[in-house]
């Protein structure tokens, strides 16, 4: 299934008002069989930013594409030597109360899976377990002409000793560990090759416009099936690749509730949707229902 590469979208004027009351969210996860989806939104609190709420990247920022990734040696360098002087900034993110949260939601056996759509990790890193991701993870690359797959921590080293004395300011990073260089600053970055091949390496993530694998999106349609109810924390809904879910839910009669200070392309399959900050939502919800969220977690992995 292909990902739509949408960038945007405008909510129109009649969606149904939002609630700062977050006992339905309470109460779902009070009953159990809980599915949560996250988007970008709940790693806004590590130091990573989000792609369309209040200052997202997407206002100054355009994600790199599947398309011109694999038809540009130009695109590929860009995109490496952002993303190399990135990954430093990124691997350093730890993750916040709401990843906390949903890992406390999970040990206590309230949870039916956590699906992300995040790249970061961090959900791992909170001691979350079996987290689909369903947009890969940037701590893995995989080679585009023999398929194999390396640590991404390996490949920085690499890319190091290929690029020495490398160290342009950034004016800020993205969600998808990009940071924001110019074309001078990129200038004749060396992107090193598959280690076996010779072959082209790209991060082991769904850039916008490439393919969900299929057997990604089934997995996660099972999970929403054998699931009582699902939460959405974080995330717009602006893509197909988790509105898809929250379609599925509703058309079963599923109870879907979202945590977004911003509106959805899901408001109108919601039960409810809570329009405040993520981290001391879910702190509070824990706290009604006597879950104790763990301090602060160890660098991600």
């Amino acid at each position: 299934m292909r990902m739509r590469p949408t960038l945007s979208w405008t909510p129109p004027e009649d969606l149904p008002p939002a609630t700062t009351d977050p006992g339905p969210v309470a109460d779902a996860l009070g009953a159990g069989g809980v599915l949560v989806l996250t988007g970008a939104g709940i790693s806004t609190e590590s130091g990573i930013p989000d792609y369309r709420g209040e200052g997202g990247s997407l206002s100054r920022h355009t994600p790199m594409t599947y398309q011109d990734f694999t038809a540009s040696a130009g695109a590929r360098r860009r995109y490496w030597a952002r993303s190399h002087l990135g990954w430093r900034t990124f691997g350093r993110a730890r993750p916040n109360t709401g990843h906390r949260a949903v890992a406390a939601f999970e040990r206590h056996g309230l949870l039916a899976g956590v699906i992300t759509q995040n790249v970061d990790g961090l959900h791992q890193a909170a001691g979350s377990e079996g987290v689909v991701e369903l947009h890969g993870s940037l701590a893995r690359v995989v080679c585009l002409s023999c398929g194999a797959s390396g640590s991404r921590r390996e490949l920085a080293r690499r890319m190091e000793e290929a690029n020495r004395g490398f160290e342009p300011v950034a004016r800020g990073m993205n969600p998808d560990g990009d940071a924001d260089l110019t074309d001078g600053q990129v200038g004749d970055f060396r992107v090193v090759p598959c280690s076996r091949c010779g072959g082209v390496l790209k991060p082991d993530v769904v850039f916008f416009g490439e393919n969900v694998p299929a057997s990604r999106v089934e997995h996660c349609r099972g999970l929403v099936g054998r699931a009582d109810s699902l939460l959405v924390l974080g995330s717009s809904l602006t893509v197909m690749s988790g509105l898809r879910f929250v379609r599925q839910a509703a058309e079963a009669g599923k109870p879907v509730l979202i945590v977004n200070r911003d509106a959805t392309r899901g408001d109108r399959h919601a039960a409810a949707r809570v329009a405040l900050p993520l981290g001391s939502t879910l702190a509070a919800v824990a706290d009604r229902l006597g879950i104790t969220v763990d301090g602060p977690a160890g660098a991600r992995g």
